[in-house]
């Protein structure tokens, strides 16, 4: 176009000259130039065609190229997938050898002991001592028949294969120089409460058993090619002492003024009239003794922030033993005092008697009010208790060499969460269930929560409610950016894998139970499966009542007007 305007140009002002008589320009001169601009005007529309394609060509490179593109991607998907799924079996067959190691040495250890105690040990001996009692044949048959599937079990002075697996090497140094049993060397090892009587008391758990003392099982036939279930069990858990308790843990919420007040009255309750040993954190001890010298009996363990003398890995070992010298654990606070109290125990956890004296409690079925006849029906027993399942959570650096290559494992009560921290952008997460895939979260985050978490983080974002007592693992998402991304419920065995992919555009934060932030860079992965060490609560009435008075009394569940009875009716 812009050719074309240009000969026209020059055609009227050379036809305007001619026009006025200027002798300049003949007839001849007016037909060679316009001849010249009519040639530049065809060489205009070749050059003009010849961008034209050259741009059409371009535009069809780049489809090819996207197209590579989009094939390299869906290869290096795959390639991870097949990563992840290999590194999963490798990972879980692995796990099999470690137990199927432990077993072999825990079962090796017993029966030294046993040689060594009938050798060694006399009667005598044994008469001031705790030996750890089993269930014979006969009373297992007697309870349950002969299949021996009666859901109870004993719970006694023994050690535990926590103590075990953190204990086997000490035990076997100590065995050949000393005259007592593993079991007391463990104790003799543990200075945590020195000074106070280390006796743990003994209990005894029992699933679904009713007034009348008698069993019932989840007994599945198979009769003419048909499944059916015979009866089912409440599975309502039981807790019976078999020893009084005597020694008990108080944990409190910091910087509050009732809880101090009561804290202090409860001691003097539990030592005055029940003869019971009391333990409380560092701090809480030194304002004890700030208000009054009474408190002077009052223990604690070694803080390390107040005694520089004191290395840190002896500290973690007081409180890592902490469940061998503690029968009972009471929590002033809320919801925030029982994840607290959960997190000081990394192994078994004593059942925990959580007081309501925070703002909001789904955990804490228990008034502070009458305190005094809430415990002493405790002590008394038997109580029912809630099993509230932890997570166990490991991060895997990219830089490891393989699956076993891990941080510190983290165990949390409430949820597990990763979100996109101070960034910008989406996440963006590939998520796993054993060795298969399941999506790719892209929105603010992703939530794997407890049952006992899902009135928590979870509630929040989309997920729902589920009994404490219910054995699985919420799958709920942070403000996703998708219409069908719906929270999911996974059974409790498998385990789950969220990697941050390399073509992240940021980095990823893991916080558990809302603290103790780690980055996840790209490439990094964490691994989230259930732990075997659950936290036992202690229920006012029962596991399901206390969960249905929680969510009433907390959330107003379901709270609205009631409709009126006149109006018009169905005839």
């Amino acid at each position: 176009m812009a050719q074309s305007h240009m000969v026209l140009f020059r055609f009227y002002v050379l036809k305007a000259s001619f026009g006025e008589g200027n002798s300049c320009f003949t007839s001849a001169q007016l037909e060679n130039s316009f001849r010249d601009s009519l040639s530049m005007l065809d060489s205009g529309k070749l050059v003009h065609d010849c961008l034209l394609n050259t741009s059409k060509g371009a535009d069809d490179h780049l489809i090819e190229f996207s197209e590579a593109l989009r094939t390299v991607a869906k290869a290096l998907r795959q390639v991870a997938e097949g990563k992840a799924s290999a590194q999963a079996e490798a990972a879980e067959w692995r796990r099999k050898y470690e137990l199927e190691r432990e077993r072999n040495q825990h079962k090796e250890l017993s029966s030294q002991g046993a040689q060594y105690d009938s050798k060694e040990i006399t009667a005598e001996n044994l008469s001031d001592q705790t030996v750890p009692q089993t269930i014979s044949i006969e009373q297992l048959e007697k309870c349950c028949g002969k299949h021996g599937i009666c859901s109870h079990e004993v719970l006694r002075d023994g050690e535990t294969d926590f103590e075990s697996k953190m204990n086997h090497n000490k035990i076997r140094k100590k065995v050949s120089s000393t005259q007592a049993k593993p079991h007391f060397i463990i104790e003799d090892n543990l200075r945590f409460g020195e000074g106070v009587n280390l006796r743990k008391a003994s209990f005894r758990l029992s699933w679904g058993c009713n007034g009348s003392g008698q069993h019932k099982h989840d007994i599945v036939s198979f009769e003419r090619g048909n499944i059916t279930t015979a009866e089912r069990s409440s599975k309502q858990i039981s807790l019976k002492w078999e020893s009084q308790p005597q020694t008990v843990l108080i944990l409190t919420k910091p910087n509050s003024s009732p809880v101090r007040s009561l804290c202090a009255e409860m001691i003097r309750w539990l030592k005055d009239y029940k003869g019971i040993d009391v333990f409380v954190e560092p701090q809480v001890r030194i304002e004890l003794l700030s208000d009054s010298p009474y408190f002077n009996f009052v223990q604690t363990w070694v803080d390390g922030f107040l005694d520089n003398l004191v290395h840190e890995a002896h500290l973690n070992e007081e409180i890592m033993f902490m469940h061998t010298k503690v029968d009972l654990v009471i929590t002033l606070g809320g919801d925030g005092t029982v994840l607290w109290a959960a997190s000081m125990f990394k192994g078994p956890v004593p059942p925990v008697v959580p007081f309501s004296l925070g703002s909001l409690g789904f955990m804490t079925p228990f008034q502070s009010e009458h305190y005094r006849r809430y415990l002493d029906s405790i002590l008394k027993g038997p109580i029912s208790i809630t099993l509230r399942h932890r997570l166990q959570c490991h991060v895997i650096r990219d830089a490891a060499k393989d699956e076993l290559e891990t941080e510190e494992s983290i165990l949390v009560l409430n949820e597990v969460t990763v979100d996109r921290g101070m960034s910008s952008y989406l996440t963006n997460l590939e998520c796993y269930c054993d060795s298969s895939f399941v999506t790719c979260v892209q929105g603010d985050g992703l939530i794997l929560s407890t049952t006992s978490g899902s009135t928590a983080y979870s509630l929040a974002a989309g997920g729902s409610m589920v009994h404490p007592q219910v054995p699985g693992i919420l799958f709920t998402p942070i403000c996703p950016h998708s219409l069908s991304f719906r929270p999911l419920i996974l059974p409790e065995y498998v385990t789950l894998r969220v990697q941050v992919p390399f073509t992240s555009r940021g980095h990823a934060w893991a916080s558990f139970d809302g603290k103790d932030r780690k980055k996840l860079a790209a490439g990094d992965a964490l691994v989230i499966s259930m732990a075997q060490w659950p936290v036992p609560t202690a229920c006012q009435v029962d596991s399901t009542n206390d969960f249905l008075h929680s969510i009433h009394e907390g959330l107003h569940w379901n709270l609205r007007k009631t409709q009126s009875f006149d109006g018009p009716r169905e005839s």
